[in-house]
């Protein structure tokens, strides 16, 4: 039973303690560093199709994944990093994108093709 000098001391040891900041985090994706405002994890195979794994991600490059692709398409056809680099539509994105700071945002538009379905 902690009492209140003994949270005092708590307290303050915390509060001198050294705080690390995690190891810069680099999107697989785009292969810039990302910005801790920036970061999302997305799921390999979406949740809806039963995926568990995920990779953290610029959140950018979440977004135009997700603007490209269905849950389907992604569940079957595109479940690892290596097979969203090599489709045609995210590579022109990804060479597009690594030449922005890493902390750039900009909204993202939804593929026709995905709108029209």
């Amino acid at each position: 039973m902690a009492g209140r000098i003994k949270r005092k001391q708590i307290q303050a040891t915390l509060a001198n303690a050294i705080v690390f900041e995690p190891e810069a985090v680099i999107c697989p994706l785009c292969e810039r560093s990302i910005p801790k405002s920036q970061r999302d994890e997305h799921h390999l195979i979406p949740k809806s199709h039963g995926g568990r794994h995920t990779a953290v991600l610029h959140r950018i490059c979440h977004r135009q994944i997700h603007a490209i692709f269905t849950e389907t398409e992604l569940a079957r056809q595109y479940s690892t990093i290596e097979l969203l680099k090599q489709q045609e539509e995210m590579a022109g994105f990804i060479a597009w994108v690594r030449l922005k700071p890493d902390d750039f945002f900009e909204r993202t538009r939804k593929s026709r093709r995905l709108k029209t379905a």
